[in-house]
């Protein structure tokens, strides 16, 4: 069973959120910015036990590589194209930030990745 123990050297979860927020106040539109995009996918996952797990477990990173490359737009691409390669997951992530799954997939290929289909 999944747990939150893959995660807990990430620290908290506010600081994450914080930046996020932060990101939103200088008024940079998530969904034409791949970037921001990324960083709130970011927190989806991350905020999220099992899925969170997954995505370590399929990429190799560890919290702490994860924590340090958090601005790494390869490892944001990266992220986009593991949730994009599960509808029900791309749906929820899409949901969760309150863009169509089309803008997380333009976010993905803006970064460079493959987007998982």
């Amino acid at each position: 069973m999944l747990g939150k123990a893959p995660f807990a050297s990430l620290g908290e979860w506010g600081h994450w959120k914080s930046l996020v927020h932060v990101l939103h106040i200088e008024s940079i539109n998530p969904v034409s910015d791949p970037f921001v995009l990324g960083l709130q996918l970011l927190v989806h996952v991350v905020s999220d036990a099992e899925l969170g797990a997954r995505f370590l477990a399929l990429t190799g990173l560890d919290a702490d590589d994860l924590r340090a490359r958090a601005d790494d737009p390869g490892v944001l691409a990266a992220l986009i194209d593991f949730v994009a390669a599960r509808e029900s997951d791309l749906v929820a992530a899409a949901d969760a930030l309150g863009v169509k799954p089309q803008a997380i997939i333009r976010a993905g290929e803006s970064l460079g990745g493959g987007t998982g289909e």
